[in-house]
């Protein structure tokens, strides 16, 4: 690897790894606001996301329309974008941090399966035994049973890796039909607060100062979050260094100590290891799989 190639993989190494921090951050301040409803959370998070792809559209200069033949994946991205996050911001607030967190860090898995379904990609035997093995750690985490009284709320958590992974396949179309990041980023956030505006007019629920501040902490910490994995990916590609993005649950899991006294126990564990483990192994198979691709083709040149 060439100095330059190693340096701007370095770069892209440290950005997703304060994308991660950044998403923890945001959850951390998601459960800090207190006893105020999801949607309500989820509102100021995406206002302030909103306004950071607005601002930057405009000072590149970048048109807002989509062509039509983008209009109904932008849809689908911003609907179930907006239910992901919904279901991501319930799970913060009834789970530990770090179960929420690793249980949203699903959609990679939920990614494939609608890749599948959607885009008619294929699947090999062996993504589908890592795609089994995530969601066997997925169990160990939700550890279901009418005894556990967390199950509703990680039964939701799970719903919220699902519609981010629907999202992420949408995203994939979109940027294959040249729709720019900021644009996807821009019509997301702000559909999002339009979908929860009518139920924000009915069920406000009163703030105090310090609530507020904490919620548009939240949603600086997702546009940094949000802005950061996107410079990590001009920096290098998704399959060297999205690895580093399950960083989060190690940050989830030292702040849910540290500020809530949180300690998950040995089934999460287990559950941590096993969905990590997967997806390392995934990232393994995709660059060995992509070299031999390169070496066939050198080959046959």
């Amino acid at each position: 690897m060439s100095d330059q190639k190693q340096d701007n993989y370095m770069q892209g190494v440290v950005m997703i790894i304060l994308s991660a921090f950044c998403f923890a951050c945001m959850n951390v301040m998601v459960r800090l606001a207190g006893d105020i409803p999801s949607i309500q959370k989820s509102f100021f998070r995406n206002l302030v996301a909103a306004g950071f792809a607005g601002v930057i559209l405009w000072r590149a200069h970048v048109p807002l329309q989509v062509e039509k033949k983008a209009r109904m994946s932008l849809a689908v991205r911003c609907v179930f974008g907006t239910i992901g996050i919904l279901c991501n911001f319930y799970a913060v607030d009834h789970l530990l941090v770090a179960d929420a967190s690793i249980l949203n860090k699903l959609s990679p898995f939920f990614a494939i399966i609608f890749s599948y379904l959607l885009l008619k990609e294929s699947i090999t035997l062996f993504q589908a035994i890592c795609v089994g093995t995530a969601f066997a750690g997925c169990l160990f985490v939700v550890k279901p049973g009418f005894e556990n009284t967390a199950l509703f709320p990680a039964i939701i958590g799970v719903c919220g890796g699902l519609g981010a992974g629907v999202a992420y396949t949408m995203v994939r179309r979109l940027g294959s039909m040249g729709v720019r990041g900021p644009v996807i980023v821009f019509y997301f956030s702000l559909s999002s607060c339009l979908i929860v505006t009518p139920w924000i007019a009915f069920h406000f629920s009163p703030m105090s100062f310090g609530q507020i501040l904490t919620l548009l902490g939240a949603g600086l910490c997702a546009a940094g979050g949000q802005f950061s994995i996107t410079k990590a990916y001009t920096y290098a590609p998704a399959r060297k260094i999205s690895i580093y993005d399950y960083s989060q649950i190690i940050f989830a899991t030292v702040l849910g100590y540290v500020i809530f006294g949180e300690v998950p126990d040995r089934y999460s564990i287990v559950g941590y290891i096993l969905i990590v483990a997967a997806s390392l192994v995934m990232f393994l198979y995709n660059r060995r799989a992509e070299k031999a691709e390169k070496d066939r083709q050198g080959e046959n040149a």
